[in-house]
């Protein structure tokens, strides 16, 4: 991936825990880093092909002196989300910014913080089998759709599936999508419960029905084991309700636990039937 960078990007604000440090202000530097491809502009010659980086300078100064922060990492942490969600071409940022007038008792050089934020590219998984199984699908994609958290939704056809788990319940709509966000896994996965409960989704039986189900397929190649979330989806293996949809979207992408690709994990497993969207 190519680069661009912006050093030393001279502001003069108002951020700080201490009182006088809003009042009065200080001098604070930013410098940009951005994974960009450049190579249709560089080629045809052409800054609409290109990220324009005195547009993104001038939209990191905005946003950088547009309020007062307690941190500094706030500031980076902003100033990156706005140029992710302003400018398409940028796909990861790191914005650093140095705060060499920090109020700290001893001599130093420089106080600075990072922050880098990009877009990632991410599969779910989706199912319902209560009340308007499709309504309810259809609900939460257009959520995803509408949230700038979010872009380049693609989505599978839906497939009428038996339950599984062993649980006697009313068979599934499901299917799979592709997006990009700017979310961290937690973030993500906060979103999706957000999204299942306003669909009235209810724990109450392990492998139950439900009004909307979402789930983190993968998340980029990410490897991650918590106590509430693990990517890849630990037994997405053994589901064809995840894998027949998914296939459909990305069927030579490798399993980064069980380095195989989907079309290979899918071949094993029984049929479904596809219905109409």
């Amino acid at each position: 991936m190519d680069c661009i960078e912006v050093k030393g990007i001279e502001i003069y604000a108002y951020h700080g825990v201490y009182e006088e440090e809003k009042q009065t202000g200080q001098p604070f530097e930013i410098d940009l880093s951005m994974q960009c491809d450049l190579e249709p502009a560089g080629r045809q010659d052409d800054l609409t092909l290109s990220s324009h980086y005195g547009e993104i300078t001038r939209v990191v100064v905005e946003t950088a002196t547009g309020q007062s922060y307690d941190l500094i990492e706030a500031v980076a942490y902003r100033c990156a989300r706005a140029v992710l969600l302003g400018f398409p071409g940028v796909r990861t940022i790191t914005v650093t910014v140095h705060k060499p007038k920090a109020p700290i008792p001893y001599p130093f050089a420089d106080v600075n913080v990072s922050v880098t934020l990009g877009w990632h590219r991410v599969y779910l998984s989706y199912g319902s089998n209560l009340g308007d199984r499709k309504q309810f699908i259809e609900n939460a994609l257009e959520a995803i759709r509408a949230n700038d958290h979010f872009r380049a939704l693609r989505c599978s056809r839906l497939y009428e599936t038996e339950p599984y788990g062993g649980v006697e319940q009313e068979n599934f709509l499901n299917g799979a999508c592709f997006v990009e966000t700017i979310d961290t896994p937690r973030e993500l996965l906060d979103y999706l419960h957000t999204l299942e409960q306003e669909a009235g989704r209810e724990r109450l039986i392990h492998w139950g029905p439900r009004t909307l189900d979402l789930d983190i397929l993968f998340y980029d190649d990410l490897v991650l084991e918590t106590t509430d979330l693990v990517i890849p989806h630990p037994d997405m293996q053994n589901r064809r309700f995840v894998l027949e949809p998914l296939s459909e979207l990305t069927r030579y992408y490798e399993h980064p636990v069980l380095h195989c690709p989907i079309a290979a994990l899918l071949a094993s497993l029984n049929t479904v039937t596809e219905v109409d969207p």
